[in-house]
């Protein structure tokens, strides 16, 4: 169904943040409600000019019903080193000029 006022195409958007939801496990924060609620509460907002087209399925997820998507705080397979422009001697010398030495007067 193509959009022509822009709440009906915001509304058709919370449906990926709908179906990331699902996957997630118990007691994640959920989004979609809050942006749904706060697409209610909008002001009646003019149509677009041209009809805009459907927006792009959403892709399946991994996993079935709350354990396909993890976070992974590490990477596997990557090797570090350290560049020539990363070495030491080849930094220059960070110089700060010297602040001016202000006299305190009490009156």
């Amino acid at each position: 169904m193509p959009y022509k006022n822009p709440k009906d195409l915001l509304t058709a958007a919370v449906n990926l943040p709908i179906a990331i939801e699902a996957k997630l496990p118990a007691g994640a924060p959920v989004l979609s409600t809050k942006m749904l609620e706060g697409i209610g509460k909008m002001p009646t907002l003019p149509d677009f000019p041209m009809e805009l087209p459907d927006l792009p399925p959403i892709p399946e997820f991994p996993g079935g019903e709350g354990e396909g998507l993890r976070m992974r705080r590490f990477v596997r397979g990557a090797e570090v080193r350290p560049t020539d422009a990363m070495a030491p001697a080849a930094r220059a010398p960070v110089t700060r000029p010297a602040r001016e030495k202000v006299p305190l007067v009490f009156e």
